[in-house]
């Protein structure tokens, strides 16, 4: 009696258990782990100075010998934890001040047609010289934020940050989020020499 039983309960369970819908889990992504925020001075001889993160590593922009100006003051600053890097170039303003910030605007709107949006935000230092735009661009884009500083005189700075990746802003979205305000602190803290 007790076997007809478990018979009779197993297949009610096999019975009750095959009605109900199977319901996918959404795709996950890798926990990414930050590290604590550090900076360090900006030890090179350029002709302007800032604090970037101690996780960050300077790479000297190598010339392939075809530029038509004096790229020795450009480097990136690579994050290879996060594999991404900062593009730095610097040029000397030479009454051309209005094209180079044009240049600036025009590079980060050939994002435009993969962006969600692009966010402005205007950045000015009276006591150093210092003003500039950064540049937020949303969605699925190679480049997730791009800047400009400069003195309006004499000076004038560039960066985009890059992954090597494919773009997916669901996944880089923690990491955009934790290197702007390391971008954002470089700003704050950047001076011309």
């Amino acid at each position: 009696m007790k076997a007809k039983y478990n018979i009779y309960l197993v297949i009610l369970i096999l019975i009750t258990s095959c009605n109900s819908n199977h319901v996918p889990k959404p795709r996950g992504y890798f926990r990414i782990d930050t590290p604590e925020k550090e900076y360090r001075d900006l030890a090179a001889d350029y002709p302007f100075s800032f604090q970037y993160p101690v996780y960050a590593e300077i790479r000297k922009y190598q010339a392939h010998g075809n530029e038509k100006e004096d790229v020795s003051n450009w480097f990136n600053l690579d994050f290879p934890d996060f594999k991404a890097q900062l593009y730095i170039t610097y040029k000397p303003v030479e009454q051309n001040l209005r094209q180079l910030i044009e240049d600036s605007h025009s590079f980060v709107y050939k994002h435009v047609g993969m962006a969600d949006a692009i966010n402005q935000t205007e950045y000015k230092d009276d006591q150093s010289s210092v003003s500039g735009v950064l540049f937020d661009i949303k969605g699925n884009t190679a480049s997730s934020i791009q800047f400009y500083l400069t003195d309006s005189t004499s000076s004038f700075l560039r960066g985009a940050l890059y992954f090597d990746c494919e773009p997916n802003k669901d996944s880089l979205a923690p990491l955009i989020s934790f290197l702007r305000e390391d971008i954002e602190y470089l700003m704050e803290t950047f001076t011309w020499k």
